[in-house]
């Protein structure tokens, strides 16, 4: 079992889930809609200098699934190579 998460822009959010779709992926998942911090692109505050927040995506899944997934984020990060999409992978 995989625990996979996807922390992006808010602009992108629908590209990643329509990405996702198209390979049925990640169908279940758990989002986190307005999440804070500093990556290493700008940071996401949420406030009046740092207007933009990011959501998080969270999936649980097999290795095949996992497979689809790395290559859905992959896509579209090579579409928005400036957005600050991160996936993070924890298990066997």
């Amino acid at each position: 079992m995989k625990r996979i998460e996807i922390i992006a822009n808010h602009s992108v959010e629908e590209d990643i889930l329509e990405a996702l779709k198209r390979r049925k992926a990640g169908k279940y998942y758990t989002k986190i809609p307005s999440v804070q911090g500093v990556g290493s692109s700008d940071p996401r505050f949420g406030d009046h200098v740092w207007p933009e927040e990011n959501c998080v995506i969270i999936i649980y899944c097999g290795e095949e699934e996992a497979i689809l997934i790395r290559e859905a984020v992959s896509e579209v990060k090579g579409r928005f190579e400036t957005e600050g999409i991160k996936l993070f992978e924890i298990g066997d």
